[in-house]
């Protein structure tokens, strides 16, 4: 099919779709679906907004965004969810966001600890209950460095005063407390969170001045921001970074401490992976403290080596030229290897892509390196900006949903029968069930890394395995049956 009656079946699919919804919400969803073309400067999309009452939504929610996000890889913190036991649930150690340590006493991250909400605490308050959770925590694990209190929808409505909790618990402790107001009916999805999350890092540890430990001064430190070591790949990334010449002191917030936290004020250029999530603490911190930050990505050979020599770019010779040298003979070989043997298995498929609010952009490339083309692809909680920048990445037409729901995905899945699909987990049974292959984009579908060098074998390997695994060709859905 030539690009041009590509375009015209995206447009005929698109207002397909739109009929199906009555007029006020075919109005609203219109301006969530556009069909683009590889030559197109701009997108029309308008992100960042209300869900649509009614409309089954693959989003979270707020609280999602700082527990499950942002403050729950920071392994050496107890990470209290304030409210009921249920909403905790929701983050518990459900992405998979790999930390060393011993459990429970040096590593925090799979614990859920919750102030277990009752209807009596939504009358009475939970402010007492909170100050004596704080307590008993830190006497069961001693060994923690600080407290997080992230709070749950009643806690909003009811009024608890999380920070006057907070600011006498931390002096009864003698750790950082830090007060997290996420309630999960603040914004429209989770990616309000991390801008809370951020605030609440900004207000209580850097505004604080909490120390870390102490780092020599090197014009080669580096702080790794907004990398959640999903499947290890911050250690991933790190391990780049470091043959690159580079001394990391602070990873945030994968497999991160409150000192490390701490201590990224130290570093001379701060490096960013997931913008969507903490661009609002880079900003600051490079308006506090003039500490330059550089956007990243670490997905596929294209990104990984075009990445090393941006990030090469801010440092002397010496840096430059030792980048330049693994490229050449260390990892160019690696990745020759690894598209030899993976490429010619995947090549020629088309993908459907909707992840998260940045994850698109950044994986596209690698789909690209395999030769997979991503047919379809959205957000489920970008901002206008991100699509903006999604164009950069578009090759040919493409399908652009914001905020997808059930009955649109079902439907882009009915018309264009992509070869695998990547998404969240909620959308994974339901795409299988109808015989096509799927990858959990979000926490890799219990394997990882998928960053870096060594991510992007992994990640070649399971592409390989899901679109060419023989299972998907004798499943009939169960409603045709």
């Amino acid at each position: 099919m030539s690009n041009k009656n590509v375009h015209e079946h995206g447009v005929e699919v698109m207002e397909d779709i739109l009929n199906g919804y009555n007029d006020a919400t075919a109005k609203d969803r219109k301006k969530k679906i556009e069909v683009v073309k590889a030559e197109d400067v701009k997108c029309g999309i308008n992100a960042n907004r209300k869900i649509r009452p009614g409309v089954m939504s693959m989003r979270g929610c707020a609280y999602a965004g700082a527990k499950g996000v942002v403050f729950g890889p920071i392994k050496d913190m107890i990470h209290i969810s304030h409210g009921p036991v249920g909403c905790g649930q929701y983050s518990w150690s459900a992405r998979r966001n790999f930390a060393n340590g011993v459990p429970g006493v040096s590593n925090f991250v799979t614990m859920q600890i919750t102030s277990d909400f009752q209807e009596k605490d939504i009358v009475f308050g939970g402010d007492k209950m909170l100050t004596n959770l704080i307590h008993e925590a830190d006497k069961l694990f001693p060994l923690n460095k600080g407290v997080s209190v992230l709070s749950e929808c009643p806690i909003g409505l009811i009024g608890d005063d999380i920070e006057a909790v907070s600011r006498a618990t931390s002096k009864d402790i003698g750790k950082p407390v830090i007060p997290c107001r996420c309630e999960g009916f603040r914004g429209v999805s989770q990616s309000l969170g991390h801008h809370i999350a951020n605030d609440s890092l900004r207000d209580w540890i850097y505004e604080k001045d909490v120390q870390g430990v102490e780092v020599e001064d090197s014009p080669y430190n580096v702080a790794l921001l907004a990398d959640y070591n999903i499947g290890g790949d911050a250690w991933s990334s790190r391990k780049i970074l470091e043959e690159m010449g580079l001394n990391v002191i602070c990873q945030s917030t994968g497999d991160s401490t409150v000192s490390e936290i701490a201590n990224m004020t130290k570093a001379k250029v701060i490096l960013l992976h997931c913008y969507r999530s903490m661009n609002y603490i880079a900003r600051y911190v490079e308006e506090k403290h003039q500490i330059p930050w550089v956007e990243f990505n670490f997905f596929g050979p294209t990104q990984i080596v075009k990445s090393m020599r941006k990030i090469a770019s801010h440092f002397d010779e010496t840096i430059q030229a030792k980048t330049e040298k693994i490229i050449a003979e260390k990892y160019q070989p690696q990745f020759d290897e690894i598209l030899k043997r993976f490429k010619p298995r995947v090549e020629g498929r088309s993908c459907m892509l909707f992840v998260g609010g940045l994850r698109p952009r950044h994986i596209i490339p690698a789909f690209r390196d395999l030769g997979i083309d991503v047919v379809i692809t959205g957000y489920e909680f970008a901002h206008n900006d991100d699509y903006a920048r999604t164009l950069e990445y578009v090759e040919n037409t493409t399908f652009i949903v914001d905020d997808m729901n059930e009955y649109e995905m079902e439907k882009l899945l009915e018309n264009f029968r992509p070869d695998i699909v990547g998404s969240g987990i909620k959308e994974k049974y339901s795409t299988q069930k109808q015989g096509i292959p799927f990858r959990q984009m979000h926490s890799w579908d219990y394997s990882g890394p998928y960053h870096g060098v060594d991510g992007f074998k992994v990640f070649a390997r399971d592409i390989d395995m899901a679109i060419n695994g023989a299972v998907w060709k004798h499943i009939t859905p169960p409603w045709k049956k």
